[in-house]
């Protein structure tokens, strides 16, 4: 891949950013494409992390990432500060690796 391409594909990114500001100010979405669109940003989060967690190359892989995982779920739903997750996350998992 070019430094071309690259260079060409990050300004058509922001260019198309700049253009959704823009859309936005002109035009408001319905109130419930509004809220289903607010759900929608956490879901694929959470499933984001789910696959980069348990894939292991087309099969499920529980590993050390898997108990991070669990114990910041644990923690985020204690509704422990957002810091100290991800603390209790990494520790976890490199105590697991370290094991």
């Amino acid at each position: 891949m070019s430094w071309a391409l690259i260079l060409g594909l990050a300004g058509g990114c922001y260019l198309f950013k700049i253009g959704g500001l823009f859309a936005a100010r002109s035009r408001r979405a319905s109130p419930w494409l509004d809220r289903y669109l607010g759900h929608l940003t956490p879901a694929v989060l959470a499933g984001l992390i789910v696959v980069q967690t348990f894939d292991g190359g087309g099969t499920l892989t529980i590993d050390a990432g898997a108990s991070g995982l669990f114990v910041g779920a644990a923690a985020a739903w204690l509704r422990a500060p957002f810091a100290l997750v991800l603390v209790l996350a990494a520790a976890t998992t490199a105590g697991v690796r370290l094991l």
